[in-house]
C-alpha cells in the first residue's frame, strides 16, 4: 500500500521523541537535566523545520490549486447555488432517494426509493394558507 508523505514524516518523528524523551530520566544532576531538557528543545526545533520544509511544497501546490479553481467555484456558487438550494428545500431527506440517474439526453432524474416514507411537500415560506 502506498504510503503518503506524511507516514515517513510520522517514523522519524517518533523515533525523535523516542531519543528525546529518556535524557531527563538519566540525568544525575541539575545541569544534566536542563542540558536534557534543552536538548529536546533542540530536537523540537530541528523536528519541526523539517516538518516544514517537508510540507511547504504541499502547501503551495494546494494555493496553485486553490487558485486555479476559484472563478468555476464562483461560477458554481452564482449560477448553480440557488438551483441547489431550492432542491434541497424540496426534498425531505435525502435517504430516502437513490442515485441520480442522467439519462441519454441529458436530463436527470433522482427516484425515491420504494422503502422511503410517503412524500409530503413542505410549504414554502411566506405561503398564503386558506383557513
Amino acid at each position: 500500500m502506498p504510503q503518503g508523505p506524511y507516514i515517513g514524516f510520522m517514523k522519524h518523528f517518533l523515533i525523535a521523541v523516542c531519543l528525546c524523551l529518556p535524557l531527563p530520566a538519566f540525568a544525575e544532576d541539575e545541569g544534566e537535566l536542563e542540558e536534557g531538557f534543552s536538548l529536546m528543545e533542540e530536537g523540537a526545533k530541528l523536528l519541526f523545520r523539517g516538518l516544514m520544509n517537508e510540507v511547504e511544497p504541499t502547501l503551495d501546490e494546494f494555493s496553485d490549486l486553490a487558485g486555479e479553481l476559484e472563478p468555476a467555484l464562483e461560477m458554481l456558487a452564482s449560477e448553480m447555488g440557488p438551483a441547489l438550494l431550492e432542491l434541497v428545500q424540496t426534498l425531505d431527506s435525502v435517504r430516502f432517494y437513490d442515485r441520480p440517474e442522467v439519462l441519454p439526453n441529458g436530463d436527470i432524474i433522482i427516484r425515491r426509493k420504494p422503502d422511503a416514507p410517503e412524500y409530503t411537500p413542505r410549504e414554502p415560506e411566506g405561503a398564503i394558507i386558506d383557513l
